[in-house]
Order: structure tokens, then C-alpha cells, then sequence
């Protein structure tokens, strides 16, 4: 299996050719629109409220926004190499870019959540089409090696994960509609700028089949990283999905909350998680920081109103470890093809991202407000019990990684 590598000795910063701010067009254009892409993600976060309110939805209703969002990226994964792998990776983003624009458009015009949550279920495909395909995209534009463009789009990624919010609490406070509007036109920019700058990449010499996600999950390790991802993922998106109606904030407070929760989940996926992984080694690293992710979702849940603003910005830090040390566990620990690992695996994952918005909610109506994050708690240890317990299916190849190539694996993880 090969991992690959980028220079011992460039310098992503170097201000000559190839340095990361030298960069082609075409690939501050895919970047760009990298960042809309990323915020769509949080965008709806500060506004669920005021959604709910606008189109007097009950809480599980509106949640269903990631659901629907969420279960179509996961069965997208399927979809995405095999389309990229025959027409191309630059038709491939316009049509991802495409779809975002037509479909978020369309949910600034809805007039009931069902309807919201299907314009979502096209976003979300419009989405997976377009982040599977721009990383690759942005190293094969990129002037003098990959360093400087994965660096690049490793902070589109943070930035769009930490700005989708603020965006969505900025435009969200005159209207839950606007955030919507805003994103369609940004896309459109973005569609623009792709189709002029960016050049027709030369396709995959294999196509991908539709199968080839599913056979590699037919390897114990990398089935194993999924099950143990699927359990983190429903923590995940608990806190994401359901901690705004928790909070009850106004959409510039809840935006702040979780631009702050985005700071640290970008700060610790880039910078923090490969110094502990060479420290401790990844699946202490990982064991340890789902652990210490359960308890700090149940001081969330048990807490007052500041330990759950507390506790949902501390959260970032544990999802950003746990981002990239699974990103090397998904591509570590067999010998499939880096794309195929990761889109078999996401497709996994992705599920519980789905299920999460969707279960919290009713649980809170079965039992009380609490409950939600009791089982968030469960799910955060299981995830660190399927590590504990297939640790040597784990270990294989994966602790002889590199931790200094985490920003390449999380992005291509992440992408795919």
C-alpha cells in the first residue's frame, strides 16, 4: 500500500512557484468554492429556531434537514467515483456546483419543512459530487508539488466548517430564507469562476465501479474503523443537529457558539492530532478522546445553560482529534485504493450522520431533554470499544503511518 508523500523540504508557504500563495487561478477558484461547499454544512445551524418558527415545524421536523441532507451523501458515496471516473473531474464540480445552486435556491422558497427537507436531499448530492471531486481537482492544478494546494484546501475545509455558521446567523437573523439565497449565489460565483479558469482534467485510467466501495468493506479493519465511525458520527451530529434548540439562542450567539466549535475542530484536526498521535500513538489518541468525548456531552446535556455553551465549543477540539486520526485508520488499514477505502467507509459513517438528527429529537420527546445526550454518551464509548476490541485489526499498517501526512489523509478522507 502506498501512501504518498509530498517533498521532505518544500515549503507550502515558500512565496516562489508553486508556493501557496502562487497558485493558479483554477485552483483559488475550486478553493473558493471549497469554503461555500464546507459551509453548507453548519449553515442551518444558528437557524433552526427561527426554521421551525417560520414554518411552525416541531424540533424533529427541522432536524430532518441533516437527515435527508446526510443519507443522501452517504449514498452519493457510491455514486461519486463512478461518475468522476467517466466524465471528468471539471464536469463532475459543475455539476456538484450546479445542483447546490438550483437546490439551495430552492429551499429559500419553501413553503412547508417538507419540502425544505427534500431541497436539502438535492443539496446534499450536489454537495457529494462537488467535495469528492475538488481535492483531486485542486493537486492536479496546483503549480510545484501537492504541498502547498492540499494545505490550501485543508483551510478551505476549516474555514468553511467554522464560517457556514456565522454566515447562517448573519443572513439568519433577518430571515431563516436568506442563508439559503446567500449560499446559491455564492455557488453560482463559484460555478463561474470553475467553468472559466479551470481546465478539463484528464480522467482516472480505471473507472470505478459502483460495487468497489462496498467489496472493500469486506476487509476487517477497514469494516472495523467504519463501525467504530458510525458510533463517534451519531455523537457527532447529536451535538451538531440538536444542541441549537438546547441552547435557545439567537441566531448571532448560536452563530458565534459554533464558529467558535468550528476554530477548535480545524485547530485540532491540523495541528493538534498529529503532535499527540507521534506523542501516544493514534488509537490511544483516539480511544482517549472519544472517552472524553462522552463525558463532555453529558455535562452538556446536565449542565446549565453556560456548561452546555462550554461544553458544545470543547466538543470541536475532541471531533477535530477524532477527524483525523479515523482518516488514517479508513486509509491505513487496507490495501484498497484510497478513494475506494474512503467512499466504502464514508458510506458508513455517513449514516449515523443521518440518524442523529433524526433520533435525537424523538428521544427527547420519549423521555426528557437529557436523554439525547445520555445516548450520544453510549454511542462515544462504543465507538471506543470497537477500537479497544478490534485493536489488532487496527494497528495493522495504521501505527506505521505518518502522523505528518494527516492534513493530506484528512482532507482526501474527508473529500471522498
Amino acid at each position: 500500500m502506498g501512501t504518498s508523500k509530498a517533498p521532505a523540504h518544500q515549503d507550502p508557504f515558500d512565496a516562489g512557484a508553486g508556493g501557496l500563495l502562487r497558485q493558479p487561478k483554477a485552483v483559488w477558484a475550486t478553493a473558493g468554492a471549497s469554503v461555500v461547499a464546507f459551509m453548507g454544512i453548519g449553515l442551518v445551524d444558528p437557524i433552526l429556531p427561527s426554521i421551525a418558527s417560520g414554518l411552525n415545524a416541531t424540533a424533529g421536523q427541522v432536524s430532518l434537514l441533516f437527515t435527508s441532507y446526510f443519507l443522501i451523501t452517504a449514498v452519493a458515496m457510491l455514486v461519486t467515483g463512478f461518475v468522476s471516473s467517466r466524465i471528468g473531474g471539471k464536469k463532475t464540480l459543475l455539476l456538484g456546483l450546479a445542483l447546490v445552486v438550483v437546490f439551495a435556491g430552492l429551499s429559500g422558497t419553501s413553503t412547508s419543512v417538507g419540502e425544505l427537507v427534500g431541497f436539502r436531499a438535492g443539496w446534499g448530492l450536489g454537495n457529494a459530487l462537488f467535495v469528492s471531486t475538488a481535492l483531486a481537482v485542486i493537486v492536479g492544478a496546483a503549480a510545484g508539488g501537492s504541498a502547498a494546494a492540499i494545505l490550501l484546501y485543508e483551510s478551505a475545509l476549516g474555514l468553511g466548517m467554522a464560517c457556514g455558521p456565522l454566515l447562517g446567523a448573519l443572513l439568519g437573523d433577518a430571515s431563516w430564507r436568506y442563508p439559503f439565497f446567500g449560499t446559491a449565489f455564492l455557488m453560482a460565483v463559484g460555478f463561474l469562476c470553475v467553468a472559466v479558469f479551470l481546465k478539463e482534467q484528464p480522467k482516472p485510467a480505471r473507472k470505478t465501479s459502483l460495487l468497489d466501495p462496498i467489496k472493500a468493506l469486506g476487509h476487517g479493519g477497514l469494516a472495523s474503523a467504519a463501525v467504530s465511525a458510525f458510533f463517534y458520527n451519531y455523537t457527532f451530529f447529536t451535538v451538531l443537529a440538536f444542541t441549537p434548540f438546547v441552547l435557545n439562542m439567537t441566531p448571532y450567539k448560536s452563530g458565534a457558539v459554533f464558529f467558535a466549535w468550528g476554530v477548535l475542530l480545524a485547530v485540532f484536526s491540523v495541528l493538534v492530532a498529529p503532535r499527540a498521535q507521534k506523542r501516544f500513538g493514534s488509537l490511544k489518541v483516539l480511544g482517549g478522546s472519544l472517552l472524553l468525548l462522552a463525558v463532555d456531552v453529558l455535562v452538556l446535556g446536565y449542565g446549565n445553560h453556560t456548561a452546555a455553551i462550554v461544553c458544545t465549543i470543547l466538543s470541536g477540539a475532541f471531533i477535530g482529534l477524532n477527524n483525523t486520526v479515523y482518516t488514517e485508520l479508513a486509509l491505513g488499514v487496507s490495501d484498497a485504493p484510497r478513494p475506494v477505502a474512503s467512499a466504502g467507509y464514508n458510506f458508513v459513517r455517513w449514516f449515523a450522520a443521518a440518524a442523529a438528527p433524526y433520533f435525537a429529537p424523538k428521544i427527547e420527546e420519549w423521555t426528557d431533554i437529557h436523554m439525547p445526550f445520555v445516548v450520544a454518551a453510549v454511542t462515544a464509548v462504543a465507538g471506543a470499544l470497537v477500537v479497544v476490541v478490534r485493536r489488532k485489526a487496527l494497528t495493522h499498517e495504521a501505527e506505521a503511518l505518518e502522523p505528518k501526512h494527516a492534513i493530506e489523509d484528512s482532507v482526501t478522507v474527508f473529500a471522498n
